[in-house]
């Protein structure tokens, strides 16, 4: 947020009439409407990480109203993709590497979440950068569909070829959540980017497995 900050100050009085931000479906906190749209209310993120990204819209929102600036505002689903460092696909490939028979799983495995890959993402953001119509504009970035944890463990271990592979679930926190602030069910509503000519070509499987295939090569 302080960066955030630092950055506008440094834009307000120059040239720069148009600002980019990489927001985070996490804003929306645990949403009663999935999928959940851009005006959705109340904004109540339920991580810091959340909060942060909140309040760097709400400067950035601020700045452009009083400077005369234009901003987008981009609120992703989970990225993934080649040369990714971090994340449940390196974190599960990092874990089957040490031990091939057993996986240990933060949550209850049942927390279902939009995954898009990095293409599909950098695709919406040239195309949501296209023709901003209002002075601030949200848009949302994601899948159509969502994908379980527990399936996103399957798929690492088929594409590692390992097999009997014993999934150990650690139950998580607060309902089987994979650890204080994570948002268990997670879908967006990217109807107001797809009117715009931009649609995902990745299911969230098909990105994971993807996503996954990528790691393995550049890991070996």
């Amino acid at each position: 947020t302080y960066a955030t900050h630092i950055l506008l100050e440094a834009i307000r009085n120059s040239n720069v009439d148009t600002i980019v931000f990489a927001s985070t479906s996490t804003v929306y906190g645990d949403a009663k409407i999935i999928p959940t749209p851009e005006n959705y209310t109340p904004l109540e993120p339920i991580s810091i990480y959340g909060a942060s990204k909140l309040a760097s819209e709400a400067l950035i929102t601020s700045y452009c109203h009083t400077y005369k600036k234009k901003a987008i505002i981009l609120r992703l689903a989970n990225i993934v993709g080649p040369r990714s460092k971090h994340g449940v696909i390196n974190d599960f490939i990092t874990k089957l590497r040490r031990n091939p028979k057993q996986l240990k799983i933060l949550g209850d495995g049942r927390q279902t979440k939009s995954y898009l890959h990095v293409d599909d993402c950098i695709n919406a953001i040239l195309k949501a950068c296209e023709t901003p119509k209002e002075t601030v504009e949200v848009f949302n970035i994601g899948s159509d569909d969502q994908i379980e944890v527990a399936r996103i463990a399957e798929i690492v271990a088929e594409e590692m070829n390992l097999s009997g592979v014993q999934f150990n679930f650690t139950g998580g926190v607060d309902g089987g959540r994979g650890w204080t602030g994570d948002v268990k069910n997670m879908l967006l509503d990217i109807t107001k980017l797809k009117s715009r000519g931009w649609k995902p070509r990745c299911s969230s499987e098909e990105a994971v497995m993807l996503a996954t295939r990528s790691t393995l090569s550049t890991q070996q």
